[in-house]
């Protein structure tokens, strides 16, 4: 009965149990006071402090994570293995480990720590297993990956294409294909940085065309989050109102 209670409180409230709201609140802030640090370049004496009382945190909450892991998981005694696995658990360990990896002499080179203070950067992704929008969105991502993949191929294909395109009819502009498949990508995404560009008129065709596309092509994933989204609004409404 206690690891069930702990399990209710440590998942993201659906609103209803106000133990869990204030534990997701409470590591939202934790989370976000944890990234203080990031934002300069020199250590000081009080963020130590603050890097240490947010990892112990963090170590609390993975512990009682894994201790009831067979209660999430479902599976027995095999879901004390399989959840270290998991992409949040992995996220968990990645925002734990770099605070005592970073006092280890051995870890003190500084392309090495520079390294693992990006890892830190995963304390940001914690917030998404405390946020109710984010768990609809990522149930819309995980229930339409099909199309999703299906469009991620489109538009890798488009990109390959179009870079083969324009590096046979302008091959003066790019200095290899990496740089077709560079111009092609900002191209598909509209974004146009300008600093690698076709000169000639069939390559300015090219791009046009390109452009255009893009658009289209940007557009589809955003439209089917968008419908999978709204359709999980209203099945969890529905499920709210039945409750």
């Amino acid at each position: 009965m206690i690891r069930k209670r702990v399990f209710q409180i440590i998942e993201a409230s659906s609103g209803k149990d106000k133990a869990s709201s204030v534990y997701d609140v409470a590591m939202i802030i934790v989370i976000v006071a944890s990234l203080i640090p990031l934002a300069f370049k020199e250590p000081t004496p009080a963020f130590t402090v603050l890097e240490w009382i947010t990892t112990g945190i963090f170590i609390i909450d993975y512990i009682l994570r894994l201790w009831t892991a067979d209660i999430k998981l479902n599976k027995g005694a095999v879901s004390f293995l399989l959840y270290p696995l998991t992409p949040l658990a992995i996220i968990d360990l990645l925002c734990i480990l770099p605070s005592f990896a970073a006092l280890s002499g051995s870890f003190r080179i500084l392309k090495v720590v520079r390294l693992l203070r990006a890892f830190r950067v995963f304390r940001a992704f914690k917030a998404l297993r405390y946020s109710r929008n984010m768990i609809i969105i990522a149930n819309v991502i995980r229930k339409q990956k099909t199309a999703l993949l299906a469009v991620f191929s489109l538009a890798v294909s488009y990109i390959l294409i179009s870079a083969l395109v324009i590096f046979n009819v302008e091959p003066d502009s790019f200095g290899d294909y990496f740089d077709a498949v560079y111009w092609a990508t900002v191209s598909l995404t509209t974004v146009g940085y300008g600093d690698i560009y076709p000169v000639t008129d069939a390559g300015r065709i090219i791009t046009m065309l390109s452009s255009i596309l893009g658009i289209a092509v940007v557009a589809l994933p955003a439209g089917i989050i968008t419908a999978g989204y709204m359709s999980e609004i209203e099945k969890d409404r529905g499920i709210s109102e039945n409750e």
